[in-house]
């Protein structure tokens, strides 16, 4: 149970320590986690899935120390292969891709290795490379410009590195790579598929002419969309291209008029950039009625746990009952708020 509770007088003295620590702000979590720590002694659990916790959580502390001072900042993250060569056409799109998103003030998180993580550290430069590397027996070893600035994080484990190279951006890029690549690929699909983690943009990026990812897209319309495992336009949310143009535009276009999103209770409220008219408002509606569980798609007021918390007052709101099997179809009616009249000019 997460909230099991301790003795009276141990909570009183963990309270006096985080007194004498000055820990003050978000107490209950960090009671939370010290609670957690003390029930995992009192289980007996073995020392191997203790190193594992412990190691876990030291290296997300590392990691949310790096990107921390970068909040704020929109960051996009570039995946692909670590044995990309220099002299491959990849390795130049990468480059240019990281470089394109750097010039429109983005940071490039890339793991930190070489091929093509190294290609978007040098496109993007050192003031807007972060890594986050893997300690392996072999292969892959932090590329010197993200180490230079020292603007790099290294993780024991697969799985915290994955966390920090995904929860920290606001877009994704993949090229082509091996297994750890289609790892990091299917993530991504599976969260947003699933609804835990927010609508971001994703984009598929190949040599000009490439059919890496046409291979892909083919299992996935000829083979798992018709067998029922996935639904048919899951694979909608991701652009596939050769262009370093369009997969610009798709990653910087996402945020057009989107702006954020929040579950207050059971409705979804949306935060965009522009306040729609009601024309679009019931434009929406006619389009995206069947996401919705019951109502309609309406203009809002800030509700009041976002006034609490100071959060995004000043945008206005789209708020609605989104079906509970329609949360990994969002992404559509986020490119319908972005597609809006009302939208022009960003």
């Amino acid at each position: 149970m997460i909230d099991e509770p301790l003795p009276q007088a141990l909570s009183a003295e963990i309270n006096a320590v985080l007194d004498e620590a000055g820990v003050h702000t978000d107490r209950r979590l960090v009671m939370r986690m010290l609670r957690t720590a003390i029930l995992l002694g009192e289980d007996g659990t073995s020392r191997l899935d203790l190193k594992i916790a412990s190691a876990a959580l030291a290296e997300m502390r590392d990691a949310f120390r790096l990107f921390a001072p970068f909040n704020g900042v929109p960051k996009v993250t570039v995946f692909g292969s670590a044995r990309t060569r220099t002299d491959d056409p990849l390795y130049v799109r990468a480059r240019d891709m990281a470089a394109a998103l750097a010039g429109d003030g983005w940071m490039v998180v890339t793991g930190a290795g070489p091929g093509i993580m190294q290609a978007a550290a040098e496109g993007a430069g050192p003031a807007l490379s972060l890594g986050v590397s893997i300690r392996l027996p072999f292969e892959e070893k932090p590329n010197g410009i993200v180490t230079g600035q020292d603007q790099v994080v290294a993780m024991k484990y697969f799985f915290t590195r994955k966390l920090m190279l995904m929860k920290e951006s606001q877009g994704f890029i993949c090229l082509p790579g091996g297994f750890g690549t289609l790892d990091e690929m299917f993530e991504l699909l599976t969260l947003q598929q699933t609804g835990k983690a927010e609508p971001m943009p994703i984009v598929l990026l190949d040599q000009t002419g490439g059919e890496f990812w046409q291979g892909l897209q083919g299992f996935i319309d000829e083979h798992l969309a018709p067998a029922g495992v996935i639904s048919p336009g899951d694979f909608d949310r991701v652009l596939v291209t050769d262009s370093v143009e369009e997969a610009r535009a798709e990653i910087t276009g996402f945020w057009r008029n989107y702006h954020s999103l929040r579950w207050i209770g059971d409705r979804l409220v949306l935060r965009l950039r522009h306040d729609p008219t009601d024309d679009e408002v019931e434009g929406l509606n006619q389009q995206f009625g069947a996401l919705v569980a019951k109502g309609r798609i309406e203009r809002v007021e800030p509700a009041a746990p976002e006034v609490a918390d100071g959060d995004a007052l000043d945008l206005p709101r789209l708020a609605l009952h989104l079906g509970q099997r329609e949360v990994g179809n969002l992404f559509q009616l986020i490119r319908g708020v972005n597609a809006l009249p009302s939208a022009a000019g960003r």
